[in-house]
């Protein structure tokens, strides 16, 4: 089983970047899913999850208003769109899942809940 992060790049602020995380060996329809991002000098940060299909999706302060979470079930893939970025967003974005689905709020998971990360992708947002 794994997740497979893809779709980060080098971009100018203002454009738009779609994130995928694409699982293989289970059923990304069956579970929450988590994206996070790390930028150079700083923590890991949740950026946007759900906890399940069900449940409402979060999205950092920052992120809110010019992201979105959308799923494709048939490529059993997790996208996160990104619109209007800013240097700031600048950082290696991960997606994780805790392989289960809970309902509890996903913003409140702690990160030993996820089980299963993607190898990061990077994203760079540069005039």
């Amino acid at each position: 089983v794994q997740l497979q992060a893809s779709g980060g790049g080098l971009v100018q602020p203002g454009e738009s970047l779609r994130l995928a995380c694409a699982a293989s060996g289970f059923n990304l329809d069956h579970v929450g899913v988590g994206w996070f991002r790390q930028a150079p000098g700083k923590e890991r940060e949740v950026v946007a999850c759900f906890g399940s299909r069900e449940s409402a999706t979060y999205y950092t302060e920052s992120l809110k208003g010019r992201s979105i979470i959308s799923s494709d079930n048939a490529k059993n893939t997790v996208y996160l769109q990104m619109n209007s970025l800013e240097p700031e967003d600048t950082a290696v974005y991960f997606c994780a899942t805790p392989m289960t689905s809970q309902t509890t709020p996903c913003q409140y998971y702690p990160e030993e809940w996820y089980e299963l990360w993607g190898q990061g992708t990077q994203v760079t947002v540069s005039s």
